[in-house]
């Protein structure tokens, strides 16, 4: 018995030991990730030309400026978010340049390794600190991640919280509210309300849509110049936001504009994006709640008329997702489609990117394409008859859930796109 319970410990101990040594293992692999990224931005001198506009955004609150007439940078990039946003932006405007940008790349690699644990809990995957570091490692190469980061964005503050709000426990209290806050900086999130309307979650829903009016309510009440401009004309000038057509847009405006030659796809826009948004909801409403938060994510990227590369950070929800499901040959071939950067790859500088031949679409629309696959993928999937909003998927065969016979033992252009094609 004695050397039973000291085999035991001794097991335990080495179990231990060799956790701890996966861990510091990942924190090297993450320490060497990082400090290539750092130097990599060094050496391109980053300018972080986003969060420049956020800092110009807060001086004018604070200066009483005119938020939607100024442009900053060599670019000439405006405001482009709601009033709220501009509030949110303030502190900004009181860091030195330097300071600022330290501020957003510090705080933008936490985001992602907060997301990359939300993402392991919106899973159902065990987050061990060895695989979570791991994969915060992996994730900052992610095209997505790696813009974000580069622009000085807040994609991943958004995503993170949204996907935190979505989450929490049905019935929480005050769950719908960060979806609502999310979609006062900035509108897409918004489409996640009308998610939980279709799943007939009507508390959560009229919360985040109450959240989403005081933003707008404080927005005019702090604001009241701004918000009449923004809500009756700046909110319609899509071309004060880029020029849909360049490959950095992966909406399906960019990819319908760039297939079709033409810089305003028109009415066939419309018509697609209506087809897309409707079948997308419709899958959302009957799929599990996993893949419905998903489909609406994709939905809300591919409808938007400007989904900016950096806007694709739902990549790494996705990932996790398809992992925990044991789908390791498609999360692989994603993984792949958000790494490969095919975007960059084709001819982009001008107006080439209206000009280019058949077999080059695919490579510069990669992530609508992908988008437009998954969700027609889940749609293809559901079993038909199953209860609305409770929808089942088809079983997919893996050898993870095959259980054993009784006989059998139980064993155990540049990487870094240019700011100035998106004035």
């Amino acid at each position: 018995m004695t050397y039973r319970t000291v085999t035991d410990r001794s097991l335990g101990a080495t179990d231990a030991t060799g956790a701890t040594g996966a861990t510091r293992a990942a924190l090297l692999v993450l320490a060497l990730s990082l400090a290539a990224l750092a130097a990599l931005c060094l050496v391109l001198r980053v300018p972080m030309a986003d969060a420049l506009v956020y800092r110009a955004e807060g001086a004018a609150v604070a200066d009483g400026g005119d938020l939607y007439g100024f442009t900053v940078t060599r670019w000439h990039l405006p405001a482009t978010y709601p009033p709220f946003a501009a509030l949110l932006f303030v502190p900004a405007a009181w860091l030195p340049v330097p300071a600022l940008k330290a501020a957003f790349a510090v705080g933008n690699a936490l985001l992602l390794a907060l997301l990359v644990r939300l993402s392991c809990r919106f899973a159902g995957i065990a987050a061990r600190p060895a695989a979570w570091l791991t994969a915060t490692a992996a994730g900052l190469w992610l095209e997505p991640v790696f813009q974000t980061l580069l622009f000085g964005q807040i994609n991943l503050a958004l995503t993170c919280l949204v996907l935190w709000d979505l989450t929490r426990p049905p019935g929480s209290p005050g769950r719908g509210l960060a979806v609502g806050v999310a979609a006062g900086v900035k509108l897409t999130p918004a489409l996640f309300l009308l998610y939980a309307l279709l799943r007939g979650r009507w508390r959560e829903a009229g919360t985040g849509a109450a959240a989403f009016a005081g933003t707008v309510l404080l927005g005019a009440l702090v604001l009241p110049g701004a918000s009449v401009d923004f809500w009756t004309r700046r909110l319609y000038e899509t071309d004060r936001v880029g020029k849909t057509w360049i490959v950095d847009n992966q909406s399906l405006q960019g990819l319908l504009a760039r297939l079709l030659h033409t810089p305003a796809p028109g009415a066939a826009g419309a018509v697609v994006a209506g087809v897309v948004a409707v079948g997308g909801l419709w899958t959302a409403r009957r799929a599990p709640e996993r893949w419905g938060v998903l489909v609406t994510a994709l939905t809300a990227l591919l409808v938007s008329p400007v989904s900016w590369s950096h806007h694709w950070v739902w990549c790494v929800p996705l990932l996790a997702v398809l992992v925990a499901e044991g789908r390791t040959r498609t999360a692989a071939a994603v993984a792949v489609v958000f790494t490969a950067r095919t975007l960059w790859l084709v001819p982009h500088q001008g107006e080439l990117d209206l000009h280019l031949p058949w077999w080059q679409q695919p490579l510069a629309s990669p992530y609508a394409l992908l988008g437009l696959a998954l969700s027609a993928q889940t749609a293809t999937r559901l079993r038909p008859g199953a209860p609305e909003g409770r929808g089942e998927l088809r079983e997919q065969p893996t050898t993870a859930r095959r259980r054993p016979p009784a006989d059998q033992g139980r064993g155990e252009r540049r990487e870094q796109p240019t700011t100035a094609r998106r004035q």
